[in-house]
């Protein structure tokens, strides 16, 4: 073989080895470049993802925020109504210790103006918020009857003094008898009730005392405070009950005007 031919041998051997390490660096690349395709997708798979996670995170803060300013205004309109309602039952407390602190007063000045009566059967006091003025029957009438006598008409004056200086006050007059039945009249309910008309009308025609103020009630026999089988008791059961209480209507009407 000659020595050009040689040389054309070589160089094409040496061609072909060439060729081969271009290739296998062609394939490595493109392996290579298929590796960051397929990362390149995961990658946008991912960034998607989080693309929607986060408008989901941005959608549910939206749905919280708007969630917190009802749950505000709510809580700022539940503080208002609590603070109006405090308000409101201070001054019933403001109200209410102004009345007891009346009543005690209205205690005192009854106490005193019927002080003379005290010995003949006339007891004032209070209980369950309201005041009671008991007088007994043989201090307002005649035995059996419903006409008021001299000094029933004036314990009943002193009493309508005291009423005068206290217009807002309701008077409730309640007659109570004992179970002995007195002849001439039907029973002794109806001679309880006429008893105490006859309280509300001396009150209201000879002292002025406001009739809407005044109520009359008749008990007969069934409030007793005592044993009917003595006479003791049927003398503590035959009684006139004058029960004084506030206007509760109005002390709240005026409680809400303010």
């Amino acid at each position: 073989m000659s020595t050009k031919l040689t040389m054309i041998l070589l160089l094409f051997v040496a061609v072909i080895f060439t060729s081969c390490g271009a290739g296998k660096k062609l394939e490595a690349a493109n392996s290579q470049i298929a590796d960051l395709q397929s990362q390149n997708s995961q990658l946008s798979s991912q960034n998607n993802q989080l693309t929607s996670n986060v408008s989901t995170l941005n959608k549910q803060v939206a749905d919280l925020s708007a969630q917190n300013k009802t749950l505000n205004d709510q809580f700022n309109s539940y503080k208002k109504e609590c603070q109006a309602n405090e308000q409101e039952l201070r001054d019933v407390e403001v109200a209410f210790n102004e009345l007891q602190e009346n009543f005690a007063k209205l205690e005192e000045k009854l106490q005193a103006a019927l002080a003379d009566f005290e010995s003949k059967g006339v007891d004032v006091y209070s209980k369950d918020g309201v005041v009671y003025v008991d007088m007994k029957d043989n201090l307002l009438y005649k035995s059996g009857s419903a006409a008021l006598s001299a000094d029933g008409k004036k314990a009943l004056g002193n009493l309508a003094d005291v009423l005068n200086d206290y217009p807002k006050l309701k008077v409730i007059v309640v007659g109570n008898t004992d179970t002995i039945h007195v002849k001439g009249v039907a029973d002794n309910w109806s001679l309880s009730t006429e008893r105490a008309n006859g309280v509300i009308r001396t009150l209201t025609k000879d002292h002025n005392v406001d009739p809407s103020r005044l109520t009359a009630a008749g008990k007969g026999k069934f409030s007793p405070i005592a044993d009917n089988s003595t006479a003791e008791g049927r003398a503590k059961n035959r009684r006139t009950e004058i029960i004084l209480n506030p206007d509760w209507d109005k002390l709240w009407e005026s409680i809400k005007k303010e």
